[in-house]
């Protein structure tokens, strides 16, 4: 065991590691991408339906101070009034809600299919646990996820730098506006930031996923002696494999054995090889082999027959033949029909029977 914990994990995961770390809820997932999908549909939204929102808000202000110094509030009157503005004000955000739910399920979807773990909901004491949180803060992971949040914050203040300062003349001039145009130049200022930094997080997003999916698959790696075991593990002992084979051998040859009796005649070596045949012309196209054998199950072959009254026919050349080109419940080849006719009409002529001219149709 010793030795096994030294191996190098050089090999692929493979589909039921895979498989057991997704039921854990182990799978590649950036949550900066999820963060900064939503970020820009948040933005989308806005920008489409800022307007809209803008409108029916002001509107909605507006008739809210209007109606609160025209109206008496008291206990019975206020309900019916609160619930009319919250409406409004529902209806107003529902869609970009909606959105945001919307993208929110599509990122993560996206990421990791549909995936419902009840085990990654499990509580665990060392989730909770002080030292854990320490010890995941002062760790690498942790030390890699601050320097990746500096380098986040100083790029994004750097973006919004440019963006406001290439726009400083214009905010200075803002105390000659009204304050309509003020909110509009805002508002456009804003968006524009907005785009901005949500595409240069989103590119950092996608290297951010790029990593989380390697070094999934790092931490997924196997040893040699792991994917062994795993094998063995699926496929059974090979003690065992090896005994479930036989008995299905044994009982393949039990079934084989019992179909003899049902035989036309049995084509010997005549001594090594013994294959029955059985033919009927109003139901079969050619004639069947029922069993075959070699040496001991060649005699056992012929034992069986001779107490089920089957005749044994010596013919050498079709005894090899049948034996090598014929599996058990297959016809004969076609190039075998003439021999083997003839030996059929002989035990039919034995037997009295008279069934006229064997000619197997295809």
């Amino acid at each position: 065991m010793a030795e096994e914990s030294f191996q190098e994990k050089s090999e692929q995961a493979t589909p039921k590691r895979k498989e057991d770390a997704r039921k854990k809820g182990q799978v590649a997932r950036s949550a900066e991408l999820s963060s900064v999908a939503i970020m820009a549909v948040g933005l989308l939204a806005l920008w489409g339906l800022g307007g809209y929102m803008y409108n029916h808000l002001r509107l909605l202000m507006v008739g809210v101070f209007t109606e609160g110094m025209t109206i008496d509030l008291d206990p019975l009157t206020i309900r019916p009034h609160l619930h009319s503005w919250l409406s409004q004000y529902a209806a107003t955000v529902a869609p970009m809600a909606i959105l945001l739910v919307v993208g929110a399920v599509a990122v993560n979807v996206a990421q990791v299919g549909i995936l419902v773990s009840g085990e990654a909901l499990t509580p665990k004491g060392d989730r909770i646990s002080p030292l854990s949180g320490i010890k995941r803060i002062i760790s690498k992971k942790g030390l890699v996820e601050l320097v990746k949040g500096l380098f986040k914050v100083g790029i994004v203040a750097y973006v919004a730098y440019l963006t406001i300062s290439s726009e400083f003349e214009q905010i200075l001039s803002f105390v000659d506006m009204e304050v309509g145009q003020i909110f509009g130049i805002s508002g456009g200022l804003i968006l524009t930031l907005g785009f901005r930094v949500v595409l240069l997080l989103l590119l950092l997003a996608i290297l951010d996923y790029a990593f989380q999916r390697w070094d999934y698959e790092k931490n997924l790696r196997m040893t040699k002696q792991e994917v062994k075991e795993e094998l063995k593990q699926q496929e059974g002992d090979p003690m065992i494999r090896s005994r479930v084979r036989a008995l299905q051998r044994e009982m393949s040859q039990r079934r084989m054995m019992d179909d003899v009796g049902q035989a036309d005649v049995v084509v010997t070596n005549p001594t090594h090889i013994a294959v029955a045949l059985k033919y009927d012309p109003t139901g079969m196209d050619a004639p069947l082999v029922l069993a075959k054998g070699q040496r001991l199950v060649a005699e056992k072959i012929k034992e069986l027959a001779r107490q089920a009254g089957v005749p044994l026919v010596e013919n050498k050349p079709l005894a090899r033949a049948l034996f090598k080109a014929v599996q058990i419940g297959q016809e004969i080849p076609e190039e075998l029909f003439r021999a083997t006719a003839e030996v059929l009409a002989f035990v039919f002529g034995l037997k009295g029977r008279r069934r006229g001219q064997m000619a197997p149709a295809r």
